[in-house]
Parts: C-alpha cells; sequence; structure tokens
C-alpha cells in the first residue's frame, strides 16, 4: 500500500487522530529526553512532532517511503533526519536509536515481521521498540463507519481487517516473531469531535489508503448511497467518534 498523497490529504485524512493517538504513544513507550528517537512510517510526522517535543530535532531521525511525505515532514522539522526508505531494510547502523516507533503503519508493511526486526537492529540492546495499529478488524478504527456502510452498498469489496496485525492479539505476535523480548500490549482510544457531516465525509474522498482508493472505485450512484448511509447514522453533526488503537513495545 502506498501513500502517493499529499501531507495536507494525509492531515485531514487521518491527522486528527493520529497526533493525539502519537501523545499517547509517547507516554506509555516512555520517550526520555536525551535519547534518540527513529519514526518509521512517518507520513507527514504525527510521532515524528512528538519526538522533536521531547528530544529536540537534532536527536530524531524519521523515514518514509512516499516522497511527499518526506517533503511534508522535512518542511515541518527542518532539523529532524528525514530520509526516504522502507522498514524493511533501514539505513542505520546496528544499535543507533534509543527508542525506534513504527504509529499506523505496520500492517502496511511488506514484511511486517522483517520491518520490526530492522527496527530492532537499529535499536540499543534494551530499549524500547513499540508500534500502533487501530483496531480494524474489531471495527473500532477512524474509518469503521465508512468501511461499514461500503461492506453494505457494495459487498466484496477488499477492506482492511485481513492485514496483518489488524486484529486482537496480532500486533504482539509480530514483535514475537521478530525477537523482541518482554513484548507488552494496551489499547489507546482517541476521541475526535466533528462539528459536521461533511467535514467528516470530504477527507475520504481524496484518494487516501485502502478506503479512500475503495470510495474512489464507486460509481457515482453507488458513492452517493455510502454518503447517505454514514450521514443517516451519523446526523448533521457535531458528532463524537472514538477510535481505539492496539499498542505494542518490546526491548530490543
Amino acid at each position: 500500500m502506498s501513500f502517493e498523497v499529499t501531507g495536507e490529504a494525509y492531515d485531514r485524512f487521518m491527522g486528527r487522530y493520529s497526533r493525539p493517538l502519537a501523545a499517547s504513544f509517547a507516554d506509555w513507550i516512555d520517550v526520555r529526553a536525551g535519547e534518540r528517537g527513529l519514526d518509521v512510517g512517518c507520513g507527514p510526522g504525527a510521532w515524528t512532532e512528538r519526538l522533536v517535543e521531547r528530544l529536540g530535532a537534532d536527536r530524531v531521525s524519521a523515514i518514509d517511503p512516499s516522497a511527499s511525505f518526506i517533503e511534508a515532514c522535512r518542511e515541518r522539522f527542518p532539523g529532524v533526519d528525514v530520509q526516504q526508505g522502507v522498514a524493511e531494510s533501514l539505513p542505520y547502523a546496528d544499535n543507533t536509536f534509543d527508542v525506534a516507533a513504527a504509529c499506523l503503519v505496520v500492517h502496511f508493511m511488506t514484511d511486517p515481521v522483517g520491518g520490526i526486526a530492522e527496527m530492532a537492529r537499529v535499536t540499543r540492546p534494551g530499549c524500547w521498540v513499540g508500534a500502533t495499529v487501530w483496531d480494524i478488524d474489531g471495527r473500532r478504527a477512524p474509518m469503521a463507519r465508512i468501511w461499514s456502510a461500503v461492506a453494505r452498498v457494495k459487498p466484496g469489496v477488499a477492506a482492511e481487517h485481513e492485514l496483518p496485525g489488524a486484529g486482537e492479539g496480532q500486533l504482539e505476535q509480530l514483535f514475537d516473531q521478530a525477537g523482541l523480548v518482554e513484548v507488552e500490549r494496551t489499547e489507546l482510544a482517541v476521541t475526535v469531535t466533528h462539528p459536521t457531516f461533511e467535514e467528516r465525509w470530504q477527507p475520504y474522498l481524496q484518494g487516501v489508503g485502502p478506503v479512500g482508493e475503495a470510495l474512489a472505485g464507486l460509481d457515482p450512484a453507488d458513492l452517493e448511497r455510502v454518503r447517505a448511509d454514514c450521514h443517516e447514522r451519523l446526523g448533521d453533526g457535531p458528532f463524537d467518534i472514538t477510535a481505539v488503537a492496539f499498542a505494542a513495545r518490546g526491548r530490543a
């Protein structure tokens, strides 16, 4: 899965959820001043921002395969070492970082176990490697209502629930398989208030991620039916949506 969209489009789509999630995750994984941190699959920089706040830009590195996300992250955090690349082949020496994490990324990796193992390789022994993934299989992700509407209107459209790490217990299993030790898990909840239905709906029309691609593949009549289904269930707004992510951490 690639995300060749602008950083602004991704922020409208997911940033309102990923930024508070990153803040909670930084607390849980216990990022501390003086450490060196790595953001794997940084996107426009939700997790990068939290690392910069706690460690300083000169002690943070970030990497992502998307050229547009790299551009956005470099613009937002000029002191951060931002590189283009993939989790499965990180361009860093062994034992470089004190904390490495992939937020909302593992389920999109070509080889999740290999990607997590690479994160462990570049992390100092005994330090934390972590990740978050929305509970997609349990329908607690921010886009769950959209996927449910798509399934009602167009059964058979491929969804995200079978991606690795997207179900109960799967993320920590990937950490175990990658050789991490002292693996722990938790759940992190984020509640976002949407002022209007259109503010909620429009970002999903930008082709971002699997759900954006699914909507883009519908004909106009089916797309309108999906919109009407979501509108009926959510109302005009304002309304709150609570999303829940699985988080895992293990020591390198």
